[in-house]
């Protein structure tokens, strides 16, 4: 295997290092650089086994030695920067200290019948990022954001989704128009309208495969897809809370739909 090219950075002000604080820190900022920042060996190593080429590896003066075959020959250029300059560029508490630089994949055109999440201004990251997990894990192939939702792409969704990006089609930005699309039927949730899951699935009556639909924390599902969907859907809570947090809800109703 051919061995990368190594560079290593001295300099606080080198251009390559204020690109990676706006992407580390910034939720954005991936838009305008047409790049990702993936920070630690969890998501780095998710990233390769889906085949993701990085463009640039990224190490700590102190974790280039134990880099390994893996992480040391995955880009063609591999960067090297001092440790004291680590910090300024991790989002994190205890900084991970590599990274990948990946090229931002191409916005798909939404497919018309994949099992789909679509995401109605859910504005949470932690939320995002763990709804994008339970559509990987339970097998749904494509998760839509609606205009209004948090950075798909953003460093706190790639944090929570764990590496479920990696095996996820993702379009952002959607508006309702764009949905129209879709040949799978919508299922809207809801805290306080709509058949029990239970009793759907008890039933036989939950579409598979289908398009769920997870709403705004606060305000819900709005009133167009409401009106539009196939199937309204809430989730027994025998406990007598009010509602369940977006991304428990969705863990629970895709973990249903994976059922049939």
């Amino acid at each position: 295997m051919t061995s990368p090219d190594i560079t290593h950075i001295t300099s606080r002000d080198n251009p390559f290092l204020k690109e990676l604080r706006k992407l580390s820190s910034e939720s954005t900022a991936y838009r305008k650089a047409g790049r990702v920042w993936l920070e630690g060996d969890h998501l780095c190593s998710a990233a390769l086994v889906r085949g993701i080429k990085p463009a640039v590896a990224v190490f700590s003066e102190s974790f280039m030695p134990l880099a390994g075959v893996l992480f040391a020959s995955a880009a063609i250029k591999s960067i090297v920067i001092s440790d004291v300059f680590w910090r300024d560029i991790s989002a994190l508490e205890s900084p991970a200290k590599m990274g990948f630089v990946i090229d931002l994949p191409l916005t798909a055109q939404i497919a018309p019948n994949l099992p789909t999440v679509i995401l109605d201004r859910v504005q949470d990251a932690g939320n995002v990022g763990s709804i994008l997990r339970s559509a990987a894990a339970f097998g749904f192939k494509q998760v839509i954001g609606l205009t209004g939702t948090a950075a798909l792409w953003s460093p706190k969704v790639l944090r929570s989704g764990m590496g479920a990006h990696f095996g996820l089609q993702l379009i952002e930005g959607a508006s309702f128009e764009d949905l129209s699309i879709l040949t799978v039927p919508l299922v809207v949730t809801s805290s306080h309208q709509g058949d029990f899951l239970q009793n759907l699935m008890h039933n036989k009556m939950l579409p598979n495969p289908c398009a769920w639909v997870m709403g705004h924390e606060g305000q819900g599902v709005c009133a167009e897809l409401l009106a539009r969907a196939a199937v309204s859907v809430r989730i027994g809570q025998p406990g007598g809370e009010e509602s369940l947090n977006v991304a428990a809800a969705a863990a629970i109703c895709l973990h249903a739909s994976s059922l049939h």
